[in-house]
C-alpha cells in the first residue's frame, strides 16, 4: 500500500446522557478522526478513542494528535507498506501512545479492505454474520434512577448489563438490580477504583448477587491482587487496563491473574494487536470479548469486525449507534437486532461510509498530509 494523502480531523460529539465511571463524568466526546487515500483513491478511516484528558490513560487527545503528527504519519506517507500488520512491526520501536498507533493502523486496514474489494471482517478472518453484545451503564444519579435505566436497556433488547461501580457505588446498586431482575446476565467494571484490601468485599457481594464477573477492580499493575481475587471465586475476574501486550497478557495468564479478558483495539493498538491476544487468550481457555470506549459508528463498526472472530466468545460492550449518540457520522447506524446482537457489514472494509456534512458540523480543526510533502 501507499498512502498518498492523510487527513486528520478533530470532532466533539454530545452524549446522549452523561456517562460516569470512576475516573469522572464525560458529557461531550473529543475525538480524532483519521481518513488514510491510497494510490488506487480507495479511502480507509480510522478513530482514535483517546479522551480530552489523561484520566483514563497516559494519552490525550493532544498527545494522539502529536503523535500522528510528527512520527506516525510522515514515514507512513513517505515509504510502502505491505500490510497493516507490517506497519505495526515498523512502529514497534516507538514506546508507547498504543491509541495513536491503533487509529492509523485501523485507517489502514479499513484501506486494505477495500483495496482488496472485500469486508474487514473477511479479511481478519471473521465468520460471524451477527455478534452478540451488551450495554455499560453508567453511574446513576441514584439506586432507583440505575434500576429504571436497566430496565429500559431490557425492554430495548440487551440481554447483557454491566454496571460501572465504585467505592460507595458498588453493594446497593448491585443489590438493587439483582432484585429487580433475578434472570439478568450481570457484569460490573470498577476501572480500577479499589485498593486490593477490598477484594474481601467485593467478593461478598459479587458472590451474594450472582455477578457473573467483576472487571479491573485493581490498579493495572497489581496483578497479585487480581490472581488472589480470582483464586476459587464464583465469579470471572476480568483484566482490560492492566493488559497492554503480549508481555503482560503472558504474564497475567501464567500468574491465573484472570479468568475473562476484555480487548479494546483502539487502547491496545488496533486490529493485528487484538486479534493476537484473543488468540493467545482462546488457547489458554480464557473467553475474550470485544471492549467499546464510546466510539462513533467508525470505531464501532472496527469493534464488530473483530467481535465476528471466533476468538472472541463473550458478548461485547457495543451496542447500538443510538446508545451514545443521538445523530452518526456514518451512513447507517447501528441497530440492535435479535438475540441482543449487531449485524456486521459485509460491504468492502468497515462496510459504512462517513456523512461528510455530520463530519463537518462536528469538526473543530482539520490538518491535510500529503506524501509530495516528504
Amino acid at each position: 500500500m501507499q498512502v498518498r494523502r492523510a487527513q486528520l480531523d478533530e470532532l466533539e460529539l454530545p452524549l446522549v446522557e452523561p456517562f460516569e465511571t470512576s475516573f469522572g463524568v464525560e458529557k461531550r466526546r473529543r475525538l480524532l478522526l483519521l481518513t488514510l487515500r491510497g494510490q488506487s483513491g480507495e479511502e480507509g478511516v480510522g478513530e482514535c478513542v483517546a479522551a480530552r484528558d489523561p484520566l483514563y490513560s497516559s494519552e490525550s487527545v493532544a498527545t494522539a494528535r502529536w503523535m500522528l503528527q510528527e512520527y506516525l504519519l510522515p514515514p507512513l506517507l513517505r515509504d510502502r507498506v505491505a500490510t497493516p500488520a507490517d506497519f505495526v512491526d515498523r512502529t514497534r520501536a516507538l514506546k508507547g501512545h498504543s491509541m495513536a498507533k491503533a487509529a492509523a493502523e485501523m485507517a489502514l486496514w479499513d484501506l486494505y479492505a477495500r483495496e482488496h474489494g472485500r469486508s474487514l471482517s473477511a479479511m481478519l478472518g471473521g465468520r460471524r454474520r451477527r455478534v452478540e453484545v451488551g450495554v455499560s451503564v453508567g453511574i446513576q444519579p441514584s439506586v432507583d434512577a440505575l434500576v429504571r435505566r436497566v430496565g429500559s436497556y431490557l425492554e430495548d433488547g440487551y440481554h447483557r448489563v454491566k454496571l460501572k461501580v465504585r467505592p460507595g457505588w458498588d453493594l446497593e446498586p448491585v443489590r438493587a438490580v439483582r432484585r429487580a431482575y433475578p434472570d439478568l446476565r450481570l457484569w460490573v467494571d470498577a476501572n480500577q477504583a479499589y485498593p486490593p484490601s477490598a477484594a474481601g468485599s467485593i467478593a461478598r457481594w459479587a458472590s451474594r448477587f450472582e455477578v457473573e464477573q467483576v472487571e479491573q477492580p485493581f490498579a493495572e499493575h497489581a496483578i497479585e491482587a487480581h490472581r488472589q481475587l480470582n483464586r476459587g471465586g464464583r465469579f470471572r475476574v476480568c483484566l482490560d487496563e492492566s493488559i497492554v501486550d503480549r508481555a503482560s497478557l503472558d504474564d497475567a495468564l501464567e500468574r491465573s491473574a484472570l479468568s475473562s479478558l476484555n480487548v479494546k483495539p483502539g487502547r491496545v493498538g488496533g486490529l493485528t494487536v487484538s486479534r493476537d491476544l484473543a488468540g493467545a487468550a482462546k488457547s489458554s481457555r480464557v473467553p475474550a470479548w470485544v471492549g467499546g470506549m464510546l466510539e462513533t459508528g467508525v470505531g464501532r463498526a472496527h469493534g464488530v469486525a473483530l467481535a465476528s472472530i471466533d476468538s472472541f466468545s463473550f458478548p461485547a460492550d457495543l451496542s447500538a449507534s443510538r446508545r451514545y449518540y443521538l445523530s452518526e457520522i456514518i451512513d447507517r447506524p447501528f441497530e440492535l437486532g435479535p438475540a441482543s446482537t449487531l449485524e456486521v457489514p459485509r460491504g468492502p472494509g468497515i462496510g459504512v461510509e462517513l456523512v461528510e456534512r455530520a463530519v463537518a458540523r462536528a469538526r473543530r480543526r482539520r490538518r491535510t498530509f500529503r506524501s509530495s510533502d516528504y
